[in-house]
């Protein structure tokens, strides 16, 4: 019996080790395949990071080349998309030797794009609602209206809150600068010819006829002024910018309610007194203009003496007297026009600023007066009466019909 019940003993001790051994083995087992599947996910998870971050790294070279190289997008009318880093580039940092005018809402600056080609870049005041409005009513409008009479929209920017503005250069700078090269105050004498003046005179006519006869409906640019009259390196002239425009009615004689905006001296009375605003408020900006180019006088300047302060005010009596007419004239002009010429351009500029705004004639008015006065200049310098020996209205060819 006691060797019996010793060999038992035995065996079951022995299945016991057995059966623990087994089991170790398959803890074993367990834990080496457990392992095997965390390195295999965390494997997978740094392969997945590591080809995210190849991604990433392509992306933002791509962008960096982009940048580098020039916009690559276009929207379907033709006006490029810029980023931001390229023209921070193109103006050298924006740098203070580069700025060439203060336009609304935004400083502008001189600058060149990668191919070379000089551009104007207007940097926006990044706050304000209004700053915001400008922004799209200028890339709107100029992205769809074409006259040679306007200036060019290259393209423009919208990265990151950042808001730019890219537009042709125009070398000479605004109107303004040539007209009062001293800031305009009782002094400084400009070099604006009598035939350069009537050149640009009938050229900004031109683009303010196309946006309200050749534009349904049409677009009042509601801050036409001198310093919004660009002039390229042989003087001819581009209206500029259009951030305060506004669509106007498509009624005959109708009218758009606003608040007024707008320059001093510029502003048509009754925009002023009711906010009513018309294409004859642009007309009136336009005459205001025209007596800029004939007095070398800016529109408001109370340093003047008593009565003379206001331009307009001023000049209105004078300009449909023959014999008064030429007490408003620029001294610079001298000797560089006919008295006949000198009548028929007091006589626009009369009938553009009279106070209703009913007796003021359409801008195609305007440009039919004014081109026998620029195309009888057949001998003139390069650039003027050249370019205008056969000058035609913008209804015949220079531009076409634009719908909104």
């Amino acid at each position: 019996m006691g060797p019996t019940g010793d060999g038992g003993g035995d065996g079951a001790g022995l299945v016991v080790i057995i059966v623990l051994a087994a089991a170790a083995v398959v803890s074993l087992l367990v834990a080496f395949g457990y392992y095997c599947y965390i390195r295999n996910k965390v494997s997978k998870h740094l392969n997945k990071l590591k080809r995210n971050n190849e991604a990433l790294e392509k992306a933002r070279s791509a962008v960096e080349e982009e940048e580098e190289v020039g916009p690559t997008v276009v929207t379907e009318r033709g006006v490029q998309v810029f980023g931001f880093k390229q023209l921070h580039s193109a103006t050298g940092g924006f740098a203070k030797a580069n700025v060439v005018g203060n336009g609304s809402f935004g400083s502008v600056y001189r600058g060149v794009l990668p191919e070379g080609r000089k551009v104007a870049v207007k940097l926006m005041d990044r706050a304000g609602k209004q700053g915001d409005e400008e922004f799209k009513m200028e890339v709107e409008l100029l992205t769809r209206l074409r006259c040679p009479h306007l200036l060019g929209l290259v393209g423009y920017c919208s990265d990151n809150g950042h808001r730019l503005l890219v537009y042709e250069y125009m070398a000479n700078g605004g109107l303004q600068e040539h007209l009062y090269p001293d800031g305009g105050s009782c002094g400084g004498v400009s070099k604006l010819d009598w035939e350069t003046r009537m050149r640009i005179a009938l050229e900004a006519a031109k683009g303010l006829e196309y946006l309200h006869e050749h534009v349904n409906p049409p677009v009042i640019h509601r801050d036409f002024k001198s310093s919004n009259i660009l002039l390229d390196r042989n003087f001819h002239a581009k209206v500029s910018d259009f951030g305060l425009a506004k669509l106007g009615s498509d009624k005959a004689g109708g009218h758009v309610s606003t608040r007024v905006l707008g320059t001093q001296g510029y502003v048509a009375p009754e925009y002023a007194l009711t906010g009513h605003l018309t294409t004859k408020s642009d007309v009136y900006s336009y005459g205001v203009v025209l007596l800029e180019l004939l007095a070398g006088r800016v529109p408001v300047d109370m340093k003047r003496p008593s009565g003379e302060g206001v331009l307009v005010s001023w000049a209105l009596p004078r300009l449909t007297d023959r014999d008064k007419v030429l007490q408003i004239m620029d001294p610079s002009l001298e000797g560089q026009y006919s008295m006949k010429d000198v009548v028929q351009v007091a006589a626009i500029a009369a009938m553009c600023v009279q106070p209703e705004a009913d007796y003021r004639p359409l801008m195609a008015d305007v440009v039919q007066s004014l081109i026998p006065l620029v195309k009888s200049k057949s001998t003139s310098k390069t650039g003027s009466a050249s370019s205008f020996h056969a000058a035609k209205s913008p209804s015949t060819s220079e531009c076409g019909k634009t719908g909104l």
